[in-house]
Formats: C-alpha cells, structure tokens, sequence
C-alpha cells in the first residue's frame, strides 16, 4: 500500500481499536495490511446452523432461503440460495454461491491502484451496525477471520430485513364493474434485504443482496464515507475543484466492482450460457423489423454488453410448469468501463469452474504456470460445462462539493431476472391464474 492510504489506515485502526477496548464492543475500522500478499484462508464449509440461516417469506407468498458465512478476503459469502414462490412444491435451488469478486480502484493520475479486497483489508473493515440501520430485521453477529483486533473478532455487522419496492405489478381489467370503475389488481411488494458495510481507508462499502417476490434479484455496492484528505494536487491537471476557489483538486478515480457468482440452477452446476443479440433492419416505406439471434456460448467467453445483447444462465436440470428450461437473465446497471487494465475491459466473464480462481484481480492463490493472477487470462477456451459468472460494474468518479460530507451514497450493480423460473408470474393473484399463454377469446 502507497505511505499516504497506509498512514491514513493505520490512524483509523488505532483509534477503532482504542475505541473498542474502552467499550467493550468490536467496531472495527480500516487498518494495516502489511499480510495483504499472504493467501486467504480455505473457504469453510457454509454452517447453516440457526445463527447462519436466512429464510424470509414476502408479500405474495414467496419463500427465500440461503446460507451464509464470512471469510477473510472476500467478506460476506451467501451459499445455498433458493427461491419458492407459491404453487411450488419444494424449493428452487438457484445459486450455490454468491459473493465480491473484487473492488478494484485506480487513481486518474496514475499515483495509486488498489484492490480493496486481497490488498486493503475490506473483511476485516467491517463494521458495527446501529439497530436504526437495519429497521424491522436482525443484526447477525459476525465471526471476522484474521480480525485487526484480535480480542474483539465479533462485529454485529449482517442486517437482515425486508425494505420495500413499490408496485410489484399493477393492471386494470377494462370492464367497467359495480359504481362505474374498473378493478384494479395490484401489489405493494417488499423485497429481503441483506447487506453489510466495510470500511477501507475514508470509504464505507455498503453491499447490498436483495431478493424480490418474483424471483429478481438485485446486487449493488454503494460507496459512502468520506473525500480522502490526502488526495488533493492541484498541481496534476486532473480532479475537480472542492471547496473554496479552485486550489484544491480531489483525485479522479474508478471504482470497478466485480461480482463471482457460482450457479446451481435446479441443484446442478451443469448450466448453460447463452447469448441474445438483436438487429433492427429499416427498409423505405415499411416499418423497420428486429431479429433475435440466439447463440450458445460453449467456452469460455469475455464478453462485452452492447445496445441489443443480453446472456443468460439455463438449467440443465429442471423445467417449470410450462416445459420451458428454467434460466436467469443478468441485466447489468449502468457502468462506466475502465480501459487501463485487460481485466476490466470486459462486462462479463464466463470461466469453467476452477477453485483456484477466486478474485477477478491479484487473485492471491497460485494456480499454476502461465495462469496469471486475472480473470481475464482465466478464458483460454475451455468447455464450459460448470460456468462461473463474473460481472463487471464501472464507476468513475469525479468528486463534487456535494460529496463533502458525509459522501452520499453512489450506487453501481446489477439484477439477475428470473426468466422461465416459473409457468406464470409468481405474484398472478387467483383471479388471474387461468391467463397462462394465448387467453383471448375466439370471435
């Protein structure tokens, strides 16, 4: 780590654990990574005991249940996800694991490069929650591997409530009913939340999990916390005015956060990857028509998203009701692509399931000759038959004087989107539940 983020750490962990000790709690701030370049400790296996549990129902009847466990690099882990929504008879086995893949942050001016998760201590950064964050739900008490403090290791850091979404569906039957109105079927949907924050140097990461009614699900990472002090020169040419006048100039940089998602759509890692792209052809004097092409991605692939492209995940081992393989679609949010490393240059990543292969950058394990320490060297043409997904969300941020202070919080992520999970929509009210395929009446 360059002297001024290792300086500013240092300062935060001493008075954390200063503060620790007088109170008898485990909040933990940013700290010293001098152990950066060791290995992370084994994976353990996901203890889905009471405390490591999560099951929540929502609005609609739908069922969520998972694991959870805490590591050393990655933080937050979540195994064993599935998603049963009403009119299922037992649970659909979705993902076997879900995590970070990494956070890697390059400055503008080329003085600094991080990767927050094996090279700045962002597990062990995590902190203590207050109950009014997390209204409604529970704090879970966190075990930190290789805490910055070794007596207090526990942080109450997990929240696990509900939050609301707005309109989970909305649609008015065009006949006119009793006193001259149409009926209105709608619902007002709640989504499972869970999320942590850790703190590296002046940020504050908040990683949000969420899992809608429907079967959506939603990653984000939202950056909060501070301006760092330290990185202001207004004599580099780069940066943005903050403050009085135009003397000091916060550095520019990028936040690329990478996502490592282990699928096990119907209980089998045995998925497919397939990619849609879609050309509209406009010809004088008629309306234009679009085509979809769908192409099965049988390597592996480093992909990039475009204005009509979209992938999914299909189940190899499982249909709903309808007789359609059951798949997820990945809609990426908006992402600002940062062309300075290979790694990063792409959306998304296919890569055939190697355990060695767990961080998108200075991924720590060796994992043989020639392997590299990317995930970009990882796609050399192997068959996919158990994908790894890694998504890939840019933020470039050019700081403002409204990020001062505290910093709101900027968002980037994604959503995986249930498509063919279910026969119908798993939220379709009973008086709706005959609407399955062409519903029209004869004339």
């Amino acid at each position: 780590m360059p002297d001024s983020r290792l300086r500013r750490a240092r300062a935060r962990v001493a008075a954390a654990i200063g503060v620790s000790a007088l109170l008898g709690t485990a909040a933990i701030a940013a700290g010293p990574v001098g152990s950066a370049q060791a290995a992370p400790r084994p994976a353990a296996a996901a203890d889905c005991s009471v405390p490591y549990r999560i099951e929540q129902k929502l609005d609609g009847g739908t069922t969520w249940r998972m694991c959870w466990h805490y590591e050393s690099k990655a933080g937050l882990v979540l195994d064993d996800v599935s998603y049963q929504p009403k009119g299922e008879s037992a649970p659909i086995k979705v993902l076997t694991s879900a995590r970070l893949g990494q956070i890697h942050v390059p400055y503008d001016d080329g003085s600094n490069e991080y990767d927050d998760l094996t090279g700045q201590g962002f597990a062990q950064g995590l902190q203590q929650l207050d109950p009014a964050e997390c209204p409604g739900g529970t704090i879970k008490t966190v075990r930190v591997p290789d805490a910055w403090d070794p007596d207090h290791p526990d942080v109450k850091g997990l929240c696990a409530t509900t939050r609301a979404r707005g309109h989970a569906y909305r649609m008015g039957e065009d006949d006119l009913g009793a006193g001259g109105r149409n009926k209105v079927y709608q619902l007002q949907g709640k989504d499972l939340l869970l999320y942590t924050v850790n703190k590296v140097g002046w940020y504050e990461y908040i990683t949000e999990w969420r899992f809608a009614g429907d079967g959506t699900m939603t990653m984000q990472v939202g950056a909060t916390g501070t301006l760092s002090p330290m990185d202001y020169d207004a004599g580099d040419g780069r940066g943005w005015p903050i403050g009085k006048g135009a003397k000091d100039y916060a550095t520019s940089h990028a936040h690329n956060v990478f996502w490592r998602l282990n699928f096990g759509l119907d209980g089998s890692p045995k998925s497919k990857v397939e990619q849609y792209d879609s050309k509209t052809t406009a010809t004088a004097g008629r309306i234009p028509k679009t085509k979809t092409t769908r192409t099965a991605v049988g390597k592996e692939l480093a992909g990039d998203a475009a204005a009509a492209r979209w992938w999914r995940v299909v189940s190899t081992a499982g249909k709903n009701k309808d007789g359609h393989p059951r798949s997820y679609e990945i809609v990426p949010g908006h992402t600002t692509k940062y062309q300075g490393r290979s790694f990063t240059k792409h959306d998304v990543y296919f890569t055939e399931y190697n355990k060695c292969e767990q961080f998108a950058s200075n991924n720590l394990r060796n994992c043989g000759a020639g392997a590299g320490k990317s995930v970009d060297r990882w796609v050399n043409g192997q068959t996919l038959k158990h994908p790894i997904v890694w998504v890939n969300i840019g933020f470039h941020h050019i700081a403002r004087d409204e990020d001062q202070e505290p910093m709101p919080v900027h968002w980037q992520g994604f959503q995986l989107a249930a498509r063919d999970v279910t026969a119908m929509n798993p939220l379709t009210p009973p008086a709706l539940s005959g609407h399955n395929g062409h519903t029209e009446e004869a004339r």
